[in-house]
């Protein structure tokens, strides 16, 4: 399965249809094949440039999640009273 990962990273293929599962699957790939130092200069520069787009990607993705988390609101009694955006600061 790894290799087939590595054939993806060469096909630029279109990040932006990646679900956050894939992109961040393939990022660690680059990242592993960056660390282990055994990759032409050429190559690495185009698997880190891919590296950054699925990033982005994963940072995109994160934010639209953590956009769509509320929190449950209570009322006196405990019951549930509605729904409101969720402050994770």
């Amino acid at each position: 399965m790894a290799d087939n990962i590595i054939g993806d990273v060469k096909n630029s293929g279109d990040v932006k249809k990646l679900s956050f599962e894939r992109a961040i699957e393939e990022l660690e790939m680059i990242v592993k094949r960056l660390e282990d130092g055994k990759v032409p200069l050429e190559e690495s520069v185009a698997i880190y440039e891919r590296g950054e787009a699925l990033k982005r990607r994963c940072e995109e993705l994160l934010r639209q999640a953590e956009a769509r988390v509320e929190k449950i609101t209570t009322g006196a009694g405990g019951q549930p009273t509605g729904v409101e955006p969720l402050d994770v600061q």
